[in-house]
């Protein structure tokens, strides 16, 4: 499993630390992932899903490797799963 998250230090809604989850294998692993850990797809932006700090240590529980923000962002461009806002959307989650 390939699946990535950094630590929880982005501010966001209901004043909680967000986190960004990734793969750096597939879109599928990754929208396999989150579904499992019971991420909603809505929770998706472009190439990772935004994920509260309330799920972080469940989420490193069932696998996911836990890295630094630069980490996550290098291996997902090295991957070729990086989508930037500049460029077309791709891999979002089937709408099932």
């Amino acid at each position: 499993m390939s699946v990535l998250i950094d630590w929880p230090n982005w501010p966001g809604p209901r004043r909680l630390l967000w986190s960004h989850l990734v793969s750096d294998h597939s879109y599928d692993e990754l929208h396999g992932f989150a579904q499992f850990l019971g991420v909603p797809p809505r929770a998706f932006d472009r190439d990772h899903y935004d994920v509260p700090e309330t799920i972080y240590d469940r989420a490193v529980l069932l696998g996911a490797e836990p890295v630094s923000s630069r980490e996550l962002v290098s291996r997902l461009r090295a991957a070729g799963l990086r989508n930037p806002k500049w460029r077309p959307l791709a891999g979002g989650p089937s709408a099932e």
